[in-house]
């Protein structure tokens, strides 16, 4: 049985940006090894297994090293070849279930071509520095939070965040998902806030836009920008861009932004 594959940079409305995540679509309930076989083949940060289902689709995420309890981008990716290959209408909203994080939303708005993505926020908490962690960033910290998967370093400016050189291997010690840094946008920046994210754990030493780091940053720069609607930028070497919305308090964040496919084709095994 061969299952249809895409390579799609989400996060971006350009190829070549953006996170690329690969998307298979499946039927069937499939082993997990052979899942996280495709997953590690594919070596992108992420793999998205869409399998439709009653009301639905369910939704797998895998790194090339293990399963994940949410992602954004692969999330990103799936809704949009959904949408693209014709398999919902542009007008329907997606619900993809999932094992951890419950039934996530998608919506297209066809004019924009912005997805938006309600996810459940994370909201940080102010926490101290676990043994060398700022070590391992190398940057002056204005404010360290703690989320539910990572650690999060607030720095002075965006500045500082395009300019950390961290010490993967000293990161490798740290006991969380992965690391983010993040500042106040700078006029050049275009946004609210910046970010880099780096997970080498998972073997993703820096992860070029991470949705699910923005369940965490919308709430934290909401209480201090004041601001419900935010544009946010990731500063990796390929970029990406994100609108995040904060919806019912500080209980969901709607993520948005573009995707475009790359490459599609058939997984023959």
């Amino acid at each position: 049985m061969s299952h249809a594959i895409y390579h799609v940079d989400a996060f971006t409305d350009s190829p070549f940006a953006g996170n690329p995540a690969a998307v298979c679509l499946i039927t069937g309930e499939l082993d997990d090894d052979w899942l996280q076989a495709v997953a590690t083949e594919m070596n992108l940060s992420e793999t998205a297994f869409v399998r439709p289902i009653p009301g639905g689709f369910e939704l797998r995420w895998f790194t090339p090293a293990a399963e994940v309890e949410l992602c954004g981008h692969a999330t990103l990716a799936a809704a949009h070849v959904l949408w693209e290959q014709q398999l919902m209408g542009a007008e329907k909203p997606i619900a993809f279930k999932t094992r951890h994080r419950g039934v996530l939303h998608c919506e297209l708005d066809a004019e924009s071509g912005l997805i938006a993505m309600d996810f459940p926020a994370d909201p940080p908490a102010v926490a101290e520095p676990v043994a060398g962690l700022i070590e391992a960033l190398g940057v002056e910290p204005v404010t360290v939070l703690r989320s539910r998967y990572d650690w999060v370093v607030e720095v002075e400016d965006s500045a500082a965040v395009r300019e950390a050189r961290p010490n993967m291997l000293a990161l490798m010690d740290i006991d969380a998902r992965g690391v983010g840094l993040t500042a106040r946008g700078g006029e050049a920046d275009e946004a609210d806030f910046v970010s880099r994210f780096f997970a080498p754990r998972l073997r993703i030493d820096e992860d070029a836009v991470t949705g699910s780091l923005h369940c965490v940053l919308g709430p934290y720069w909401r209480r201090m920008l004041g601001k419900d609607v935010m544009d946010a930028a990731q500063l990796s070497q390929r970029g990406g861009r994100l609108r995040v919305a904060m919806r019912e308090g500080d209980e969901r964040v709607a993520l948005a932004g573009r995707a475009v496919t790359v490459t599609v084709g058939q997984l023959l095994v």
